[in-house]
């Protein structure tokens, strides 16, 4: 291993050690994507273009393929999932007052035949009543 590779290998174990011990202290600290943020930080952004530790002729589309979606920075994929979910939580939301008022109607609609039809009821026991006392009264 050549001083310079020493040297990043080095740096890379220290940032490791480093994030573990924020980790064991914080709770919030999230250790899924730790190893690229040490590379990203020991060796810097990655260049446009090219993959890191894949050879300098190697390119982000040759190696990923042609899906713009892979090769977007993680920032920009959690900023594009982040406003998926927020169309997604509109929708629900709409969807769900648009149910509301469904229902509300429904519940109107019944209540009025229920009121039709309890009016019903009471001109036929009026009418009963009224038949039973001029029978009666025959």
């Amino acid at each position: 291993m050549t001083s310079k590779a020493g040297e990043i290998m080095e740096k890379l174990k220290e940032k490791k050690a480093e994030y573990e011990a924020i980790a064991s202290t914080d709770s919030f600290v999230n250790l899924d994507n730790i190893g690229n943020k040490i590379i990203t930080e020991v060796l810097g952004p990655e260049r446009y273009g090219r993959v890191r530790f894949q050879g300098s002729g190697v390119t982000s589309t040759q190696y990923f393929g042609s899906s713009s979606q892979q090769y977007m920075p993680f920032g920009s994929q959690a900023q594009v999932e982040v406003q998926r979910l927020r169309d997604q939580i509109a929708q629900i939301q709409v969807s769900t007052v648009e149910q509301i008022v469904e229902f509300e109607r429904k519940y109107e609609e019944l209540q009025q035949q229920l009121r039709v039809e309890a009016a019903a009821w009471e001109a036929a026991a009026a009418a009963r009543e009224a038949e039973a006392v001029a029978m009666a009264a025959e």
